[in-house]
């Protein structure tokens, strides 16, 4: 039985896009059967897999609307066993739409249920909000991964994300598990990514992934191209990076080597010692306060 993660991150900007479409396409490159179901009306995940929209202008609203089976909105991607759901700009005004409907949030659940089984991965890419679309991706989900750019504002809404998983699995999805924190856009050469890497781990411990993901050109370059870089730029350092997170994934839920790592929760987080200005220590203790 494969597995639906939820990618989230309400703030923008934090490399989710980029971790769903690179992800997704070096677990499809080792054998997995994967899915991307691109929930942000901005569809960046649809281009940057280079799938375009469907030739008849159908995208995962039709199926959220009730008007088409997701399968059918099912494309091929250029990566074998990659597939994709695209987004379209109307799902801006779905959230309108499913406010005034019995069981909003179980929209996407419902319509995904006859589809994922048939692959080990279901990647939803998340719009960057709390709202209705991205509760319904928690409700639909057996785990959330969580991308955090290393650098302080990206820190600030993690209490507000951690505080809407602990009510979702609260009243809608008690399976609800996190998958994992992901570091992106680490810069070496600056101190500030080593320390919010260093006082993200320090309070979300063995949550954290030891992959880190760096700023690289090629992996900001590949969507312009609409590929994802591990076809653009194979040897890049993006695409091993991922490619690695890939493998880590892959170890933690017992299909790699090494055993089952037991599932993630942001329960009774210890506090930490601080080693960033107050206000970072302030949002890393906001958010064990929400877990």
């Amino acid at each position: 039985m494969g597995q639906t993660i939820a990618c989230a991150n309400q703030k923008g900007g934090v490399g989710k896009t980029t971790t769903v479409v690179n992800l997704a396409t070096a677990l499809a490159q080792v054998g997995d059967k994967v899915l991307v179901v691109d929930l942000d009306p901005q569809g960046n995940a649809t281009s940057g897999l280079g799938a375009g929209r469907n030739p008849d202008g159908r995208s995962l609203y039709e199926a959220i609307a009730g008007t088409a089976p997701l399968a059918e909105l099912v494309s091929v991607t250029s990566v074998p066993g990659l597939s994709l759901v695209p987004s379209s700009i109307a799902l801006a005004g779905a959230e309108v739409e499913l406010a005034r409907l019995a069981q909003r949030e179980r929209r996407l659940a419902r319509v995904l249920a006859p589809v994922a089984p048939a692959y080990d991965y279901v990647f939803v890419d998340c719009p960057p909000s709390l709202g209705l679309l991205t509760v319904n991706a928690l409700t639909a989900a057996n785990s959330v991964l969580i991308p955090i750019q290393c650098e302080y504002y990206a820190l600030e809404g993690l209490s507000k994300l951690i505080a809407t998983i602990h009510l979702v699995r609260d009243h809608l999805n008690p399976a609800l598990q996190v998958k994992g924190v992901v570091l992106t856009m680490y810069d070496g050469r600056t101190n500030l990514s080593a320390e919010v890497a260093t006082e993200v781990r320090r309070h979300l411990g063995a949550a954290v992934y030891d992959t880190i993901v760096p700023r690289n050109v090629r992996l900001a370059e590949a969507p312009s191209y609409g590929q994802p870089v591990a076809l653009y730029a194979p040897d890049s350092r993006g695409a091993e990076a991922h490619r690695e997170l890939a493998d880590e994934m892959r170890r933690r839920d017992g299909r790699g080597e090494t055993g089952t790592v037991p599932p993630i929760v942001l329960d009774g987080l210890g506090p930490g010692r601080s080693t960033l200005p107050a206000g970072t220590a302030r949002v890393l203790g906001d958010a064990e306060g929400a877990a």
